[in-house]
């Protein structure tokens, strides 16, 4: 009597999906989310490497909106354009020409934990 039941329930499928949903669903959550935080970290990095070369641009060429090392640092502070951070930058005389440096700390909230990836970028510019 409990034979014919148990093959009765092993070829029912009702649930099955729900199943799977549960099985994938967190590994695909998991990967969409970390390629979002990458190509966010990604945009980061690329950001300030523009504004660095901007800031050390502007030092060189445009000396009449660079006039000294503030208004530099807030040049290349304006064509920043990366997400969640603030960073700073440094404007320096060096042998190159003038060199902008930018720093920042960018955060990656895991569920359980934070991690800080820091984030540099120089240019120089005769």
């Amino acid at each position: 009597m409990l034979r014919p039941r148990s093959k009765r329930m092993f070829r029912d499928q009702r649930g099955s999906a729900a199943l799977e949903f549960a099985i994938v669903g967190p590994v695909f959550l998991t990967l969409t989310v970390g390629m979002i935080y990458t190509c966010l970290l990604l945009f980061s990095m690329g950001s300030m490497q523009y504004a660095v070369e901007e800031g050390a641009r502007c030092a060189s060429v445009q000396t009449l909106v660079c006039t000294d090392a503030t208004s530099t640092q807030n040049h290349a502070q304006s064509v920043y354009y990366g997400p969640f951070t603030a960073p700073t930058f440094t404007s320096t005389n060096a042998a190159c020409g003038h060199r902008v440096s930018g720093s920042s700390t960018f955060s990656l909230n895991i569920v359980v934990t934070t991690v800080s990836v820091p984030l540099t970028a120089t240019s120089c510019f005769p």
